[in-house]
């Protein structure tokens, strides 16, 4: 890594006097890149596990995942006691829509996945829907887990 010297080829005028060694003038930028792809490895391998997550019980469907993302999505997570948290942050029913309406102004995706846990009533996250709706978000996830019941009667799962 560091600089070589790289001798002059050639003596011009006397016979014992040699060439001056010049510096090289080039730098070595190998191992600046293996240093650069060992950190990208290990960021690809860390992001995925930096995703927040408040546990519930998902209900299962046969629906595909949907595409990524360049932001960060926005979770919005209803709980079996009937909590509300955005990302991880407790929000009180009465603060959800004056919160999203600050965080909409804020991001540039209209993007929310809403996790509900499959004993909250559909009543209860309907009005969570109509909140994110009123809140600035048109574009709602719902998040579930793979491998439920199709309405073919098929059941991937083997149950």
């Amino acid at each position: 890594m560091g600089a070589g010297a790289i001798k002059k080829q050639g003596g011009g005028g006397r016979g014992r006097r040699r060439g001056r060694a010049q510096p090289m003038a080039e730098i070595n930028v190998t191992p600046f890149v293996d240093v650069m792809l060992v950190l990208l490895i290990i960021f690809m391998v860390a992001a995925p596990l930096l995703t927040v997550g408040v546990p519930v019980e998902l209900p299962k469907t046969a629906a595909g995942a949907l595409p990524t993302e360049q932001e960060e999505p926005l979770t919005v997570t209803v709980t079996a006691e009937g909590d509300i948290q955005i990302q991880t942050t407790p929000v009180e029913r009465g603060q959800l829509i004056t919160r999203l309406r600050g965080i909409a102004t804020e991001r540039a995706s209209d993007r929310v996945f809403l996790r509900a846990d499959g004993a909250v009533p559909y009543q209860a996250v309907m009005e969570v829907m109509g909140a994110l709706n009123a809140g600035g978000f048109s574009n709602i996830g719902l998040v579930t887990d793979i491998g439920g019941p199709a309405l073919d009667g098929s059941d991937p799962s083997g149950n």
